[in-house]
């Protein structure tokens, strides 16, 4: 038995109950997330890519838009070369096809290591009313590639900038039913801490930088199909 099997035992023995939850125990959880009520959320009359865009930005991320995904290269290597940063990079498999080295870049598709220093990645989603990403763990999604690197780039897709958080685990639950990936990460803006004398420090857990390349609704998915 794995620790998290032992520990998961244990609970439902204190509980009363043995065994493995049942077909029945699963599906009354499932049931009751579907029909459980969200709670009060505050008025978003706002335009949802607006919201996000100005959300970010008082985050102390930065951000750029492209009309397409084949135009993110050239997004990223302006943004690298505009910081005086390496033109080399880490990214997900999922822009492992796009012209990297036509923008004059080395990109490898695969995890980040404590050496890499810029990390390229997607997002399931991005959540307007806090600016923050939403990105969860998976073979093909490896979260040390934003996490290890200094510098974070994410790709977003504005078709899938969602409005609350309520949303943002809603549209989870819908495309991975059962299938719960083992982390969830939110960022909003670059890594930082005041826990010495209440000062601003960033990059203090993870990434000094975080660059959002904010792609027009829909064209990311079309784009890599070109």
């Amino acid at each position: 038995m794995s620790a998290r099997d032992n520990i998961l035992a244990r609970i439902r023995a204190a509980q009363g109950r043995a065994g493995a939850p049942t077909l029945q125990e699963r599906t009354a959880v499932a049931d009751y997330i579907t029909a459980h009520p969200q709670g009060p959320r505050p008025q978003s009359d706002w335009e949802p890519v607006a919201r996000f865009r100005d959300r970010a930005l008082s985050l102390a991320s930065t951000l750029a838009e492209v009309t397409s995904l084949a135009r993110v290269p050239q997004a990223v290597a302006s943004y690298l070369a505009g910081n005086s940063l390496p033109l080399a990079a880490v990214c997900w498999p999922e822009f492992k096809m796009l012209d990297w080295r036509g923008a004059g870049l080395a990109v490898e598709a695969r995890a980040a290591r404590h050496s890499d220093l810029v990390g390229i990645t997607g997002c399931l989603c991005a959540i307007a009313e806090t600016g923050t990403l939403m990105l969860l763990s998976g073979a093909d999604t490896p979260p040390e590639t934003s996490l290890l690197p200094e510098t974070h780039i994410a790709v977003v897709d504005s078709n899938r900038i969602v409005r609350g958080m309520e949303d943002a685990w809603e549209l989870m639950r819908a495309e991975r039913p059962g299938a719960l990936p083992r982390a969830v990460n939110f960022i909003s803006g670059p890594s930082r801490t005041a826990d010495i004398e209440q000062t601003l420090v960033l990059g203090a857990h993870g990434p000094y930088r975080v660059h959002i390349i904010l792609v027009a609704a829909g064209e990311a998915s079309r784009g890599m199909q070109t």
